[in-house]
């Protein structure tokens, strides 16, 4: 049931291997790369599902749409080779098990999935979310994060009936047919994840730089542009949506924010720690987050902007006394809208 959508001829005849090859955590070149291909594919332990930072980038760079990272991650589960100590990967998934926590509430357009982040629903605020909607808990989180966990069998007990209580108590008593997703990772989950395991989404599913550059767009006479430097935290679910991510550059233009060039951006960009902490890799973790830091310092970032709240809550400290100010996406248009942000200054 909810069987992946992986063909693994497609994956043997690939003459490049860019899932390896392009890797900036492992170190494969081809024919190395060719090897490692050949034993996951034979269900072996291999190098790279026990080296594997979970950080997604293969799904992106993978040029046939075929999963890899998927694979890897169901290799990884079906092997024992836990990214994570056991215990502690039963402990996240008991803390972040499903739980009703409130009764559904009566929404209306726009709808905002705040997925299992309660303390950001102050963020729906302001001429930005003006009459928007939103709903929260652990009962509609997206369950992505297991990929870092070898957890699909995780996602696939959890997702469906997620999916189903977003629908049957959210948004079809309310007529609503679209959410817009404040979080990469859901936006990833439900129009990539899902139909990679063949499980149904009943909604249409809005990623926030979309809905941010449609009301920007819309509140052009009221933007000041705020003539600062910003780097941009790119988060690992990006590469779940990476045909959203030149949108940046299209807000960025809206409210006169500069986006300098910087080593670890882009294609390049680099986990932020959080995931390798996970693992217990506490020097990895140490020296991704020293290299993004000073990667933002080297082009004289002012700002940093974060749309992964996970991504803020590991790196936020750290970046503000480097001195830059870390923000999320959301807050730093409503900044160009005059408003107070809340997350450093409110």
């Amino acid at each position: 049931m909810y069987d992946l959508n992986y063909d693994p001829a497609i994956c043997a005849a690939c003459p490049t291997i860019d899932c390896l090859t392009r890797c900036q955590y492992m170190d494969f070149d081809l024919d190395s790369a060719k090897e490692q291909r050949r034993l996951i594919l034979a269900g072996q332990k291999a190098k790279a599902l026990e080296d594997c930072l979970t950080c997604y980038a293969c799904e992106q760079r993978c040029p046939n749409g075929n999963h890899p990272f998927y694979l890897m991650v169901e290799r990884q589960e079906q092997l024992g080779l836990w990214p994570a100590p056991l215990p502690l990967i039963h402990q996240q998934e008991a803390m972040m098990a499903p739980r009703r926590v409130r009764e559904p509430g009566p929404l209306h357009d726009p709808v905002i999935n705040m997925c299992f982040f309660p303390m950001l629903t102050r963020m729906v605020r302001g001429d930005l979310f003006k009459g928007a909607s939103y709903f929260v808990g652990s009962d509609i989180f997206c369950n992505v994060m297991w990929l870092h966990t070898a957890g699909n069998s995780t996602i696939r007990q959890r997702l469906p009936k997620v999916i189903e209580t977003i629908w049957k108590e959210h948004l079809e008593p309310n007529g609503i047919t679209e959410i817009v997703c404040y979080h990469d990772e859901c936006y990833g989950t439900y129009t990539q994840l899902a139909p990679a395991f063949n499980i149904d989404v009943p909604w249409k599913s809005i990623h926030l730089y979309e809905y941010l550059l449609e009301r920007l767009t819309g509140l052009k006479d009221k933007i000041k542009p705020l003539g600062l430097t910003v780097a941009y935290q790119q988060p690992c679910s990006s590469r779940l949506s990476p045909q959203m991510q030149p949108l940046v550059d299209d807000i960025f233009a809206l409210i006169g924010a500069q986006r300098p060039q910087r080593q670890y951006d882009r294609d390049n960009a680099l986990c932020c720690g959080g995931v390798p902490r996970l693992h217990q890799r506490d020097q990895l973790a140490d020296d991704l987050l020293r290299r993004n830091i000073d990667d933002m310092k080297a082009v004289g970032a002012q700002f940093c902007v974060f749309n992964c709240p996970a991504c803020l809550m590991t790196m936020g400290h750290d970046v503000f006394e480097a001195g830059v100010i870390p923000i999320l996406m959301s807050e730093l248009c409503q900044m160009a809208l005059g408003e107070q942000m809340l997350v450093m200054g409110g």
